[in-house]
Order: C-alpha cells, then sequence, then structure tokens
C-alpha cells in the first residue's frame, strides 16, 4: 500500500460509504427483519422440542408428539421462507451498492489527468477497483445486516433464556466477555496482515498486466524467466501473508470452540444440578443446551464479523485514497461552455514544467494560429512539442501565459465543450477492444452508421475494412490486433472526423509507420484537416510540405519566426 494511503477507523470508512446505500435502506431493513423473524421461528422450535422431550419422550405418548411435532416443523419451513427473503434481499442492496461504488470510483479515476496513471501501476487501479471494492461492500452493506442480525439474535435468545431460567442464563452469559476478549486480539492482527496482502495484491496484478501488454518485449529478449522470477518471489510474500492470516483464522475458531464448550459443560452442570433438585425438568435443560447454540452462534457471527471489519477496513482505505486524489483541472466556477468554435487558436507568452522538472518543457512560447489554418510544429525530440498538444486538450495548464480558443482562455471554458472542439489523434494509435465501428464511432456519440462509412472513406480505410470478412462488424483487440500500423493510424483518423472537431491536434501521426504506409496518409489528412484549424507536430518532412506553416522548437522556445514553409 502506498506510504500515502491514510488508515481509517471503521467510523470513518462507514461514514464514507453509507451514503451510497441510500437507495436500497429499506430493503436492507426488511432482509434484516426477515433474518430476525428467523431468529425467532427458531426459539418456537427450542420451545417445541423441550414440549416433545417433557410431554412425550418421557412418558412414551405418541399422542403428545403430534402437536409439538406440526408446529414444529411449520415453523421450520416458515423459517426457511425467511431465511431466503432475508439473505436474497441482503445480496441484492449488497450488489446494487457494489455496482454504484464501483461506478462512482470509476468515475471518479475518469476524471484524472494522465499524469495521474503514468505514476501508478494499472494492475494496482485495476485491484483496488475489483478486489478492495468488494471488501467495502461486505463491511457497509452485507456485513451491516449480518451484524445488525447477529446483535438482534443474540439478545432475542438472551432473553428467552433468561426467561426460562436465569440462574442458568447468568452462567452461559459467562462466554460472551470471553468472546469479545479473544475477537480484540485477533482482529488487530488480522488488519496487520490484511494492510500487507491487499498491497501485494496489487503488486501481483501489476506484474501480471505489466507482462501481458508487453508480452512481446519480454520474449524477443529472452527474460521470461526474470518475469517467472518476478512473479515468483511476488507471490512468495503474498503466501506468507496469506499463511499468516490463514494460521490466525485456524487458531481463533478452535479458541473460540474451547471456551465455548467450557461455558456450555459448565451450564449443562449446573443444570443437572437443577434436575436433580426439581427444580427444572429434562426437556428444560436440553431445551436451555439447544438456546445456548443459538446464542453462542450469533456471538461467534459477531466475533468473526469484528474480524473482516478490520481486515474490510485496508480495502476502504484503498479505494479511499483514489476518492481523494483531486483532478487537478476542473472546470472554473464561471466557466462558460463554447458552442461550434471558429478555430483560432493563441498560446501567448506560455511556460510549463512537468512536476519534478529541472526545467520547463516549453518557455514563453508564443503562436497564433488563424482559422482554418494547418501549422505544423516540429523539432528534436524531448523539444516540448507534444506538450503544446497536452495543454492544447487541458491535460494540464501553463504555469504562465494564456491559451485562449476564439479569444476565451481555456480556463474560462468547461472541459466538455473545449474537448468538443478539439479532437486528437495520437503518435500511439489507441484502439478498444471492439468492432471496427465502434471505434470510429467512439469519436462522437452521435455518429450514425452513414456517418461511420462516409468518415472511413474520406480517411482511406472503407476499402480495407469491407475487404474483411466482417466489415466494419469486424472485432479488433485493444490493440488494433490484425490491423497494420497504417490501418490503425487510418481508422484513428477516421475516429477523429466522426468527431468534426474544428481544432485538430495531430500528434506524430506518421510515427513508425513505412514510406508507402505515410503515402497513403497524406490524402486522408489533407481531407481530415481541410478547413480546421491543425496544429501538425512532427518529424516527416512529407508531413511538414503540406503545412501552411512550419514552427521550429528547440528546448520550449520558437526558434524559427513564424512564417510561410520553405
Amino acid at each position: 500500500m502506498d506510504s500515502t494511503t491514510p488508515v481509517l477507523s471503521t467510523r470513518a470508512v462507514f461514514r464514507r460509504f453509507w451514503p451510497l446505500t441510500r437507495h436500497d435502506r429499506r430493503w436492507l431493513a426488511a432482509g434484516g427483519l426477515l433474518l430476525v423473524g428467523a431468529a425467532a421461528c427458531d426459539s418456537v422450535a427450542v420451545t417445541m422440542f423441550a414440549t416433545i422431550v417433557d410431554s412425550s419422550l418421557k412418558s412414551g405418548d405418541l399422542a403428545a408428539f403430534w402437536l409439538p411435532a406440526g408446529v414444529w416443523a411449520g415453523v421450520a419451513v416458515l423459517s426457511g421462507l425467511f431465511v431466503f427473503g432475508g439473505e436474497y434481499l441482503t445480496a441484492r442492496s449488497g450488489e446494487r451498492f457494489l455496482l454504484r461504488l464501483r461506478t462512482k470510483v470509476f468515475g471518479h479515476l475518469q476524471r484524472l489527468t494522465p499524469d495521474f496513471f503514468e505514476r501508478r501501476r494499472l494492475g494496482d487501479l485495476i485491484a483496488r477497483l475489483t478486489d478492495d471494492i468488494d471488501t467495502v461492500e461486505r463491511f457497509v452493506s452485507s456485513g451491516l445486516v449480518q451484524a445488525v442480525t447477529a446483535l438482534f439474535s443474540a439478545v432475542f435468545f438472551a432473553g428467552y433464556a433468561l426467561y426460562l431460567n436465569w440462574e442458568l442464563a447468568l452462567a452461559a452469559f459467562v462466554v460472551a466477555p470471553i468472546f469479545a476478549a479473544i475477537t480484540r486480539r485477533f482482529a488487530r492482527r488480522i488488519n496487520d496482515r490484511s494492510r500487507e496482502r491487499r498491497a501485494l495484491n496489487g503488486d501481483i496484478t501489476a506484474i501480471i498486466e505489466e507482462n501481458l501488454a508487453n508480452v512481446a518485449v519480454v520474449q524477443a529478449y529472452n527474460r521470461q524467466e526474470t518475469e517467472e522470477k518476478r512473479l515468483l518471489a511476488a507471490g512468495t510474500r503474498m503466501l506468507g501473508a496469506n499463511l499468516s492470516i490463514a494460521r490466525l483464522g485456524a487458531c481463533y475458531a478452535p479458541v473460540v470452540h474451547i471456551a465455548e464448550t467450557a461455558c456450555v459443560l459448565g451450564v449443562v452442570a449446573l443444570g443437572t444440578w437443577e434436575v436433580a433438585t426439581g427444580r427444572l425438568s429434562l426437556g428444560g435443560v436440553l431445551g436451555f443446551a439447544a438456546i445456548l447454540t443459538y446464542i453462542y452462534g450469533p456471538l461467534q457471527q459477531l466475533g468473526q464479523l469484528r474480524v473482516m471489519v478490520s481486515a474490510a477496513t485496508t480495502g476502504s482505505e484503498r479505494i479511499v485514497e483514489l476518492l481523494d486524489a483531486e483532478p487537478p483541472l476542473a472546470d472554473a466556477p464561471d466557466a462558460c461552455a463554447l458552442a461550434r468554435a471558429t478555430g483560432h487558436v493563441r498560446l501567448r507568452s506560455v511556460s510549463f514544467a512537468y512536476p519534478e522538472a529541472i526545467r520547463p518543457a516549453i518557455d514563453q512560447f508564443t503562436v497564433d494560429v488563424r482559422p482554418g489554418e494547418l501549422v505544423a510544429v516540429t523539432g528534436a525530440s524531448g523539444a516540448g512539442k507534444s506538450t503544446i498538444a497536452k495543454l492544447l486538450l487541458r491535460f494540464y495548464d501553463p504555469d504562465t501565459g494564456t491559451i485562449s480558443l476564439d479569444g476565451v482562455d481555456l480556463r474560462r471554458l468547461t472541459l466538455e465543450s473545449l474537448r468538443r472542439n478539439v479532437a486528437l489523434v495520437q503518435q500511439e494509435t489507441l484502439m478498444f477492444h471492439g468492432t471496427i465501428r465502434d471505434n470510429i464511432a467512439y469519436g462522437s456519440a452521435t455518429a450514425t452508421d452513414r456517418d461511420i462509412v462516409d468518415a472511413a472513406i474520406a480517411a482511406d480505410a472503407h476499402g480495407f475494412v469491407t475487404e474483411l470478412a466482417n466489415g466494419y462488424d469486424t472485432v479488433i483487440g485493444q490493440h488494433g490486433h490484425g490491423l497494420s500500423g497504417g490501418q490503425r493510424q487510418r481508422v484513428a483518423i477516421a475516429r477523429a472526423m466522426v468527431a468534426n472537431a474544428p481544432v485538430l491536434v495531430l500528434d506524430e501521426p506518421t510515427a513508425g509507420l513505412d514510406a508507402e504506409a505515410v503515402d497513403r496518409l497524406i490524402k486522408p489528412l489533407r481531407r481530415l484537416t481541410a478547413g480546421r484549424t491543425t496544429i501538425l507536430i512532427t518529424h516527416d518532412p512529407r508531413l511538414t510540405a503540406i503545412a501552411d506553416r512550419v514552427l521550429v522548437v528547440a528546448d520550449g522556445r520558437l526558434a524559427q519566426p513564424q512564417g510561410a514553409h520553405q
């Protein structure tokens, strides 16, 4: 777990996540009431058992057996229905809470900048969105119902035991503080081990994710054994943590059982004396012994819940850490929504340095791009070209200076309207697992089939798409498996065309492509940029040749005066 992860109390965790149960609280309450009703049915069953012993078994009177036996069978059926309804409603509410929480955390992550994800291990974030969220649900939703039900059941059966025989009941209650002391000791130790286990689970998920994402590199450099050792080392640490928790859990159950057995034997001995003195019947003693199992069951369950809650707070801490990660960029209170921009982009004395960077990525950068103009930005690697793209999309805000669109400072525009007016084609062509149709349509939530086909035709992608076995419904993998680099880039251009934004940012759109693939992209890029304000970041002289102006950037500064391409 990250060293900055807060350590939360049970109350703090509950207060943080309980509001998410708002729409299901009545169902949680109904489930709890049904489970308490099942406990009441069990008390009737115990009474019928004692009646059968005293009125039928001792005398051998079969006629006296049928009535209490019928009542016992009836309440057993009723108890079963109550348990079914209670557990189903609890599970239903828990799953809805789980869906709500996961959506909330995932939605929050969507508002964080790429820099947040670049500093985190993706596998660890996945573990938090899956396993850790499950532990929160078990604590806040279903765990709460179990705790309340167990508490009510323990109180109910304790009251019934007092009603049957207060002396035996008081003797039986001796075990309660023993349970509490045992549970407190084990819960504290399990909590420490669980915190370690959660962090290790994130490490293992991260190692697996990194390996599968880079399997070609692993195989190309014959590092399979290294990766296996890396996973084995993390897995060995996880094994140690799991075995430690298993030892504590395995020790907890017999310790509690020994304490419970000792108390039951004491109660039975006292009950035997009560029978010998004629103060209690045999049925009463057996019935009271049965009641003890119903009392100790909820008490033991409460103890186990405490252990579970103690472990669950660790997962809660990891989720809270994500939710407390503030998006560095947000809409200003007076932010306005820009309709369709004309595309006039200005950067005035813009300087920006990445966190912990030694020098600014761009420094006092000034440029004015007129509507419909195509400006190429070139320069050495690390000169600051891609930083301009990130600033235009407001992944970051400049440290000094201003960037404006149609004369409005980007910081005064809503992020939604800004990014609706600025489309991005990246150096690394990112694809989603789905059909080609889905990947093109990702550029616009309102894209029709006609829009998709028209965009593919303009991007020179329609020809190769229709030659595929399933055409636009061909499923491609996350990295565009089955498509060449040029084909993936043409799908990306089609996606940008569907977006139909007035401003384009093309970040090295031909990087990694051979000469033939680049030649195939020139015409689609011309169609894409026609009538749109375009910032073209590139090293490729074939692309700078189609620009209206070429700007050379060196060390974050404009190294060549603005002017027509030479």
